[in-house]
């Protein structure tokens, strides 16, 4: 396959000078610029392949701030919140911080005697404010927890959260320049637009603009807002059949227009079902359209995908190959971003006293019952025999379409009674890990651990196998297939006493693949208590390998 050089023109050449990267273009002979060193170039393959990330990040909204691209993403329960990711090139992208950093807005989300399980961050909105250099993050906390704004000067961060006056379900904010007026549409069924006060905090006025019309299958919601040469559109899923549009020639509250944009599109990409939907469009500093959207593949989640798009007398069609949406496309006209990001899904040992990004807990963590430096230390922060109810529960996507993930973990503070390992988690889980009960040390796989429809626990899972063992240290594996396909969705266990052997336990969990909980399987490491806190234990580090 040809590559794509890291530019329209010459192609650029970056490499390192002391502590900076430096891009220089190749006019026949490489000029030496601090000092003799060796210039690496950045390509990408003339086509990219859907899914642009095969990671659980449903919900999306891709802006675009100058030459750069942002991606902000339902989380539900998950704390840290509203994961942020920052590409360079539309397909390579990395993560960067959380917009909300605690689900601080309700004690249900402590996981405290109360639970918010599929509650939280659902869809959401980011944009940024020209006139004061400003990154607005907006949600609506769904069922506990009302209107948040996030602010941020960087897209690192600090983020400093405010309750707001109102709480827009599956909302879009539209910023428009030509006012700097702020401006939401949002709803289910009904779509409503809402000018908000300057700081976006409180509703100025507020007007229903659309009713989902009688012969749709479901309603409208997951409303995306945008002003394109002085016409006001509002993007909308039909969930989960695909996404209309509404446009307005008469300002943004209408009347608009309905037509369909995306609707009932067959996908001829691998890892996903059917009729991508509920995203956003972007638009390069090129001038070129993208939509993106996302596409159920449970038992893995929603993953996003990415088509080419165009206009026709104002209005717009997705790129279509061979009438679906395309397996792969060109190659966005972008310099390649693939060394200006950091890769996912990386081997993590815990260095730092800050987690990276891809991580998140279960709920809003103790914060006193964990560091992170030498090692990731999960002292026990529930007394329970439930996994779900237990506290500091942390968790990693999973990435497709298969995942070998290892934790090594040493267990010798475990107390009498501790629970701790390694889970497939979702509303039906299963694990593997180490139980200290009557003075003895065992390792066991337990499965079938559930949630019933209101989320409360049905079954607190069984154990299918178990083993007695010795020492302080054990490495534990998942092999965590979430493709759709009849032979995936299924997690296997392993174990090793050295690092280097791995030795099989229990059967073969195979996952739920129902689209109610809406999130995809995420790898979870754990350490509960069921008679005293006390214990503790040390993950020393965490691989995820693409087999």
């Amino acid at each position: 396959m040809k590559n794509k050089n890291s530019s329209a023109g010459s192609p650029a050449r970056w490499f390192k000078c002391g502590s900076q990267r430096v891009s220089i273009l190749l006019l026949g002979l490489l000029t030496s610029v601090c000092g003799a060193q060796t210039a690496t170039t950045a390509s990408c393959p003339e086509t990219y392949t859907n899914p642009l990330m095969w990671e659980d990040l449903p919900d999306l909204e891709v802006i675009r701030v100058g030459d750069v691209y942002y991606y902000t993403a339902s989380s539900f329960h998950h704390s840290p919140g509203a994961p942020l990711l920052r590409s360079y090139d539309l397909v390579h992208w990395e993560y960067v911080s959380h917009s909300v950093p605690a689900l601080n807005m309700d004690a249900s989300y402590d996981l405290n005697r109360d639970r918010s399980y599929v509650n939280g961050i659902w869809a959401s909105t980011m944009q940024y404010r020209e006139s004061n250099k400003t990154f607005y993050w907006m949600g609506c906390m769904h069922n506990k927890g009302g209107g948040v704004v996030a602010t941020s000067k960087s897209p690192e961060g600090p983020w400093q959260t405010t309750a707001s006056q109102g709480c827009y379900y599956d909302m879009g904010l539209l910023i428009d320049k030509d006012t700097d007026k702020m401006y939401v549409a949002s709803g289910n069924k009904t779509i409503s637009v809402a000018e908000l006060s300057s700081d976006g905090l409180r509703e100025v006025r507020k007007q229903e603009v659309l009713k989902t019309p009688a012969d749709l299958s479901g309603p409208l919601e997951g409303s995306r807002f945008y002003k394109i040469d002085g016409n006001y559109y509002i993007f909308m899923t039909q969930y989960a059949n695909g996404e209309y549009v509404a446009r307005s020639t008469n300002g943004p509250f209408g009347p608009y227009e309905l037509r369909p944009f995306a609707v009932k599109l067959p996908y001829a990409g691998v890892g996903a079902g059917i009729s991508p939907h509920q995203g956003g469009i972007v638009q390069t500093q090129h001038g070129d359209w993208y939509y993106i959207a996302f596409n159920d593949s449970f038992p893995g989640g929603r993953i996003p995908v990415m088509a080419p798009m165009t206009w026709k007398d104002g209005w717009p069609s997705v790129t279509l190959v061979n009438g679906q949406w395309g397996e792969s496309y060109p190659f966005p006209k972008l310099a390649c971003g693939a060394d200006k990001v950091k890769p996912r899904n990386q081997r993590d040992t815990f260095t730092t006293a800050q987690l990276k990004t891809e991580w998140e807990w279960n709920h809003n963590p103790d914060n006193a019952k964990w560091s992170s430096g030498k090692g990731l230390t999960l002292h026990t922060a529930s007394v329970t025999e439930d996994l779900y109810a237990a506290r500091n529960t942390l968790t990693h996507r999973i990435e497709g379409p298969r995942s070998v993930a290892t934790i090594e973990l040493d267990y010798s503070q475990m107390k009498n009674g501790d629970v701790a390992g390694f889970a497939a988690l979702r509303d039906k889980t299963a694990w593997i890990g180490i139980k200290k009960q009557d003075g003895k040390t065992r390792l066991v796989t337990t499965t079938d651990a559930e949630l019933d429809k209101k989320w409360n626990t049905s079954n607190k899972g069984v154990e299918t196998a178990g083993v007695d063992i010795k020492g302080s240290k054990i490495w534990l594996r998942i092999d965590a297939d979430i493709r759709t396909t009849e032979d995936g969705g299924t997690a296997l266990f392993y174990y090793s006493t050295d690092g280097v052997k791995f030795m099989p336990l229990g059967d073969r969990f195979t996952m739920k693949r129902d689209w109610p909980y809406f999130q995809g399987y995420r790898f979870g490491i754990f350490n509960y208590a069921t008679q005293a806190l006390g214990g503790s234990v040390r993950v020393i580090s965490f691989d995820a390998a693409k087999p």
